[in-house]
């Protein structure tokens, strides 16, 4: 069994790195604590869900790098590598990741802005007269 398991989780434009490692269940974001790094509790709790629901917050060191998007898109990156990087560790909770779609990879993207309009889809004012 590996030291180390490394994942990567994507969600919107931003990518998680994990490295989880056997500890005694500190989490660091970006060189800063869970908590510190997502103020808001919500995403907070989104992205350490797969640790709440596979009930090994305790048993694992993470560390994250996550850069690009917004604090949701990283919350759901984050969210991502950590259910893999959990089935990849055991397999047994794969199950449990699968009905809560925690492996699922969320494919929505922002759709990109269309020339003569204002934006995606969004038109200019039309004016009659």
């Amino acid at each position: 069994m590996k030291e180390v398991i490394d994942t990567v989780g994507r969600r919107k434009t931003s990518v998680a790195r994990v490295f989880m490692s056997p500890g005694k269940g500190r989490v660091i974001i970006n060189k800063l604590p869970a908590e510190e790094y997502f103020k808001d509790e919500v995403k907070c709790r989104v992205a350490l869900r797969p640790l709440a629901l596979a009930e090994k917050t305790e048993d694992f060191d993470i560390k994250v790098n996550v850069h690009g998007g917004g604090i949701s898109g990283q919350s759901g990156a984050v969210s991502l590598a950590i259910a893999r990087a959990l089935t990849e560790f055991d397999e047994s909770v794969r199950a449990v990741f699968r009905t809560e779609r925690l492996l699922t990879r969320d494919p929505r993207m922002v759709e990109r802005k269309k020339f003569g309009r204002k934006k995606a889809r969004k038109s200019f004012q039309f004016s009659k007269r």
